[in-house]
């Protein structure tokens, strides 16, 4: 059980690179963290409880949020930053495609927000973050990403409804739309190619997101909010 007062984050996709960066920075704030991916290693911190599953699979979601309640007595905080992106033209998305992104970016968002903001009601009190893209409202020709924007698309959408369904019962949502950021994912030979597609000329930094996080976990007056953290590229080129 948490210690008096404490709250708690439950954080998808935080075994590497943003999610990492997000359960370090939760716990910076204070907050025991529930850590989940497909891959994730046991935390030497006792306030860091990690949970192995994919997120996509409901059944992982369950244990995510019974692990949450069970050892730390509560969820105040989920972000939803697990995601998968597969560029390809649209006629290239095999099957297999489609389920995967389907899977990881709605399916593995749904559940454990509806258990999240069960727990939430209880205690009278949350929020729920999104980690979206900023190709929902500036799609790019050199970039093919229709599965992502069919997926994020739908989540930011989503995030504005959560934000006004519970806004006066005390839940706040909010979502984080993203340029290209460095993470394991993209290899340091495409980080130049990849700088030039941001108005300002570098890719973001894992930093960049977590500030972006925090400052949206500091901000109670702040809900519905897609906020891009994305070099300006929403903004036009």
């Amino acid at each position: 059980m948490s210690t008096s007062g404490q709250k708690v984050a439950v954080i998808t996709g935080a075994s590497q690179g943003i999610g990492a960066g997000l359960v370090e920075a939760y716990r910076k704030l204070g907050y025991a963290v529930v850590a989940t991916s497909r891959t994730i290693a046991p935390s030497q911190d006792p306030d860091v409880m990690t949970v192995q599953g994919d997120i996509a699979d409901p059944a992982t979601a369950e244990r995510v949020a019974a692990a949450a309640v069970e050892r730390f007595g509560r969820i105040d905080t989920v972000v939803n930053n697990a995601g998968v992106f597969v560029a390809k033209p649209f006629t290239e998305y095999t099957q297999q495609d489609y389920d995967t992104v389907i899977g990881v970016n709605l399916a593995g968002f749904f559940r454990i927000t509806q258990l999240a903001a069960e727990q939430m009601l209880h205690q009278g009190s949350g929020h729920i973050v999104q980690i979206s893209t900023s190709l929902v409202d500036h799609a790019n020709s050199a970039v093919p990403s229709v599965l992502a924007s069919l997926t994020k698309g739908g989540l930011q959408s989503a995030t504005k409804s959560l934000a006004i369904e519970y806004a006066a019962r005390g839940i706040r949502s909010n979502a984080v739309a993203l340029g290209i950021v460095k993470t394991p994912m993209h290899p340091e030979a495409q980080h130049e190619t990849l700088a030039a597609l941001h108005p300002l000329g570098r890719m973001g930094e894992i930093s960049d997101v977590v500030d972006a996080v925090v400052y949206l976990e500091n901000a109670p007056f702040v809900t519905g909010e897609i906020l891009h953290v994305d070099g300006g590229q929403s903004a036009g080129h």
